[in-house]
Protein backbone atom coordinates (compact mmCIF):
# COMPACT_ATOMS: atom_id res chain seq x y z
CA UNK A 1 0.00 0.00 0.00
CA UNK A 2 1.39 3.37 -1.04
CA UNK A 3 0.58 6.70 0.60
CA UNK A 4 1.43 10.30 -0.16
CA UNK A 5 0.36 13.68 1.19
CA UNK A 6 -1.15 15.69 -1.67
CA UNK A 7 -1.33 18.70 0.63
CA UNK A 8 -1.92 19.38 4.32
CA UNK A 9 -5.58 18.43 3.97
CA UNK A 10 -5.48 15.43 1.62
CA UNK A 11 -3.83 12.00 1.68
CA UNK A 12 -3.76 9.77 -1.39
CA UNK A 13 -3.63 6.02 -0.72
CA UNK A 14 -3.16 3.35 -3.40
CA UNK A 15 -4.77 0.08 -2.30
CA UNK A 16 -3.95 -2.96 -4.41
CA UNK A 17 -5.49 -6.43 -4.40
CA UNK A 18 -2.56 -7.73 -2.35
CA UNK A 19 -3.26 -5.13 0.34
CA UNK A 20 -6.81 -6.40 0.69
CA UNK A 21 -5.60 -10.01 0.85
CA UNK A 22 -3.15 -9.14 3.64
CA UNK A 23 -6.08 -7.82 5.68
CA UNK A 24 -8.22 -10.87 4.99
CA UNK A 25 -10.65 -8.83 2.86
CA UNK A 26 -11.91 -9.44 -0.66
CA UNK A 27 -13.76 -7.06 -2.96
CA UNK A 28 -16.83 -9.23 -2.46
CA UNK A 29 -16.71 -8.53 1.30
CA UNK A 30 -17.08 -4.81 0.55
CA UNK A 31 -19.80 -5.24 -2.04
CA UNK A 32 -23.03 -3.76 -0.70
CA UNK A 33 -21.85 -3.81 2.93
CA UNK A 34 -21.77 -0.11 3.77
CA UNK A 35 -20.68 -0.65 7.37
CA UNK A 36 -17.82 -2.83 6.16
CA UNK A 37 -16.85 -0.16 3.61
CA UNK A 38 -16.82 2.62 6.20
CA UNK A 39 -14.93 0.46 8.70
CA UNK A 40 -12.38 -0.42 6.02
CA UNK A 41 -11.84 3.24 5.09
CA UNK A 42 -11.29 4.23 8.70
CA UNK A 43 -8.90 1.32 9.25
CA UNK A 44 -6.83 2.65 6.35
CA UNK A 45 -6.94 6.10 7.94
CA UNK A 46 -5.63 4.59 11.19
CA UNK A 47 -2.66 3.14 9.31
CA UNK A 48 -1.65 6.20 7.30
CA UNK A 49 -2.48 9.00 9.74
CA UNK A 50 0.55 8.40 11.93
CA UNK A 51 0.53 11.86 13.52
CA UNK A 52 -3.24 11.84 14.12
CA UNK A 53 -3.69 14.94 11.98
CA UNK A 54 -6.85 13.62 10.32
CA UNK A 55 -8.43 11.56 13.09
CA UNK A 56 -8.74 14.67 15.24
CA UNK A 57 -10.69 16.44 12.50
CA UNK A 58 -14.47 16.54 12.90
CA UNK A 59 -15.10 16.22 9.16
CA UNK A 60 -13.18 13.57 7.22
CA UNK A 61 -14.29 12.62 3.71
CA UNK A 62 -13.32 9.68 1.50
CA UNK A 63 -13.23 9.67 -2.28
CA UNK A 64 -12.71 6.44 -4.22
CA UNK A 65 -11.42 6.18 -7.78
CA UNK A 66 -11.01 2.96 -9.79
CA UNK A 67 -7.58 1.56 -10.54
CA UNK A 68 -6.72 -1.44 -12.70
CA UNK A 69 -5.36 -3.53 -9.85
CA UNK A 70 -7.18 -1.94 -6.94
CA UNK A 71 -8.45 1.41 -5.70
CA UNK A 72 -7.22 4.94 -5.13
CA UNK A 73 -8.53 6.38 -1.88
CA UNK A 74 -8.35 10.13 -1.22
CA UNK A 75 -8.79 11.07 2.44
CA UNK A 76 -9.52 14.75 3.06
CA UNK A 77 -10.17 16.97 6.06
CA UNK A 78 -11.32 20.53 6.67
CA UNK A 79 -13.11 20.79 3.34
CA UNK A 80 -15.51 23.63 2.68
CA UNK A 81 -19.15 22.81 1.87
CA UNK A 82 -18.41 23.71 -1.75
CA UNK A 83 -15.50 21.27 -1.87
CA UNK A 84 -17.58 18.49 -0.33
CA UNK A 85 -20.35 19.02 -2.89
CA UNK A 86 -17.81 18.46 -5.65
CA UNK A 87 -16.68 15.13 -4.27
CA UNK A 88 -17.45 12.10 -6.40
CA UNK A 89 -20.75 10.38 -5.56
CA UNK A 90 -18.84 7.18 -4.83
CA UNK A 91 -17.99 8.60 -1.42
CA UNK A 92 -21.64 8.44 -0.41
CA UNK A 93 -22.27 5.20 1.44
CA UNK A 94 -25.99 5.33 0.64
CA UNK A 95 -25.52 5.05 -3.13
CA UNK A 96 -24.81 2.04 -5.33
CA UNK A 97 -21.80 3.62 -7.04
CA UNK A 98 -19.26 1.94 -4.79
CA UNK A 99 -21.00 -1.41 -5.34
CA UNK A 100 -20.66 -0.93 -9.09
CA UNK A 101 -16.99 -0.04 -8.69
CA UNK A 102 -16.34 -3.19 -6.67
CA UNK A 103 -18.14 -5.31 -9.26
CA UNK A 104 -15.86 -3.84 -11.92
CA UNK A 105 -12.82 -4.68 -9.81
CA UNK A 106 -13.98 -8.28 -9.33
CA UNK A 107 -14.34 -8.66 -13.08
CA UNK A 108 -11.05 -6.90 -13.81
CA UNK A 109 -9.27 -9.13 -11.31
CA UNK A 110 -10.78 -12.19 -12.92
CA UNK A 111 -9.67 -11.11 -16.39
CA UNK A 112 -6.16 -10.25 -15.24
CA UNK A 113 -5.47 -13.32 -13.12
CA UNK A 114 -7.28 -16.09 -14.93
CA UNK A 115 -7.60 -14.71 -18.46
CA UNK A 116 -11.17 -15.97 -18.53
CA UNK A 117 -14.03 -14.22 -20.34
CA UNK A 118 -15.52 -11.60 -18.04
CA UNK A 119 -19.08 -12.75 -18.78
CA UNK A 120 -18.41 -16.02 -16.93
CA UNK A 121 -18.12 -14.09 -13.68
CA UNK A 122 -21.53 -12.43 -13.90
CA UNK A 123 -24.32 -14.76 -14.95
CA UNK A 124 -28.07 -14.38 -15.22
CA UNK A 125 -30.24 -17.48 -14.77
CA UNK A 126 -34.00 -17.74 -15.32
CA UNK A 127 -36.13 -19.65 -12.84
CA UNK A 128 -39.27 -21.42 -13.99
CA UNK A 129 -40.96 -20.62 -10.69
CA UNK A 130 -40.17 -19.38 -7.20
CA UNK A 131 -40.32 -23.00 -6.04
CA UNK A 132 -37.10 -23.56 -8.01
CA UNK A 133 -35.51 -20.73 -6.04
CA UNK A 134 -36.56 -22.39 -2.78
CA UNK A 135 -35.08 -25.69 -3.95
CA UNK A 136 -31.84 -23.98 -5.04
CA UNK A 137 -31.55 -22.25 -1.67
CA UNK A 138 -31.59 -25.59 0.14
CA UNK A 139 -28.02 -26.14 -1.08
CA UNK A 140 -24.89 -24.23 -0.08
CA UNK A 141 -22.78 -24.04 -3.25
CA UNK A 142 -23.76 -20.37 -3.78
CA UNK A 143 -23.13 -19.19 -0.23
CA UNK A 144 -19.94 -17.34 -1.24
CA UNK A 145 -21.45 -15.66 -4.32
CA UNK A 146 -23.32 -12.38 -4.66
CA UNK A 147 -26.89 -13.30 -5.63
CA UNK A 148 -29.65 -10.85 -6.62
CA UNK A 149 -33.20 -12.02 -7.29
CA UNK A 150 -35.21 -10.00 -9.84
CA UNK A 151 -38.74 -10.10 -11.20
CA UNK A 152 -39.11 -9.08 -14.85
CA UNK A 153 -42.19 -9.64 -17.01
CA UNK A 154 -43.60 -12.00 -14.36
CA UNK A 155 -40.49 -14.20 -14.50
CA UNK A 156 -37.83 -14.69 -11.83
CA UNK A 157 -34.15 -14.12 -12.61
CA UNK A 158 -31.15 -14.86 -10.44
CA UNK A 159 -28.11 -12.68 -11.12
CA UNK A 160 -24.93 -14.21 -9.71
CA UNK A 161 -21.54 -12.51 -9.31
CA UNK A 162 -18.71 -15.01 -8.75
CA UNK A 163 -15.60 -13.87 -6.90
CA UNK A 164 -12.57 -15.33 -8.76
CA UNK A 165 -10.72 -15.65 -5.45
CA UNK A 166 -13.40 -18.10 -4.31
CA UNK A 167 -14.51 -19.74 -7.55
CA UNK A 168 -11.64 -20.95 -9.71
CA UNK A 169 -11.99 -22.56 -13.13
CA UNK A 170 -13.15 -25.96 -11.94
CA UNK A 171 -15.26 -24.68 -9.06
CA UNK A 172 -17.05 -22.22 -11.35
CA UNK A 173 -17.82 -24.93 -13.90
CA UNK A 174 -19.14 -27.28 -11.20
CA UNK A 175 -21.27 -24.63 -9.52
CA UNK A 176 -22.70 -23.44 -12.85
CA UNK A 177 -23.69 -27.01 -13.71
CA UNK A 178 -25.43 -27.37 -10.35
CA UNK A 179 -27.29 -24.07 -10.79
CA UNK A 180 -28.52 -25.16 -14.22
CA UNK A 181 -30.22 -28.17 -12.63
CA UNK A 182 -32.77 -25.73 -11.19
CA UNK A 183 -32.58 -22.86 -13.69
CA UNK A 184 -31.79 -22.14 -17.31
CA UNK A 185 -29.37 -19.76 -19.00
CA UNK A 186 -30.93 -16.42 -19.86
CA UNK A 187 -30.28 -13.93 -22.64
CA UNK A 188 -31.50 -11.14 -20.34
CA UNK A 189 -28.58 -8.83 -19.56
CA UNK A 190 -27.61 -7.41 -16.19
CA UNK A 191 -28.26 -3.94 -17.61
CA UNK A 192 -31.81 -4.89 -18.54
CA UNK A 193 -32.45 -6.26 -15.06
CA UNK A 194 -31.04 -3.13 -13.42
CA UNK A 195 -33.15 -0.83 -15.58
CA UNK A 196 -36.43 -2.70 -16.01
CA UNK A 197 -36.48 -5.47 -13.42
CA UNK A 198 -37.80 -5.30 -9.87
CA UNK A 199 -35.11 -6.18 -7.34
CA UNK A 200 -36.71 -8.55 -4.82
CA UNK A 201 -33.66 -9.67 -2.85
CA UNK A 202 -30.24 -8.07 -2.90
CA UNK A 203 -26.86 -9.75 -2.50
CA UNK A 204 -27.95 -12.57 -0.15
CA UNK A 205 -30.94 -13.87 -2.13
CA UNK A 206 -29.99 -17.49 -1.45
CA UNK A 207 -29.57 -17.00 2.29
CA UNK A 208 -32.72 -14.87 2.57
CA UNK A 209 -34.80 -17.46 0.73
CA UNK A 210 -33.35 -20.25 2.85
CA UNK A 211 -34.12 -18.44 6.10
CA UNK A 212 -37.77 -17.86 5.17
CA UNK A 213 -38.71 -20.94 3.18
CA UNK A 214 -36.42 -23.82 4.23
Amino acid sequence: MEMEHINENTIRVIIENEDLAERGITFLDLLGNHREIESFFYSILEEVDIEDEFKSSEAVTFQVLPKNDGLELFISKNLSPEDISKMNDSTEFETNDFDQLIRQQILANSEMVEEEPVDNRVRVFQLNSFEDMIELASYHFLDEAWCDLYLLNEKYYLQVVFDPEVYGDYALADVTAEILEYTQDSAVSTEMLDEYGKLLMRRDAIEITRSYFN
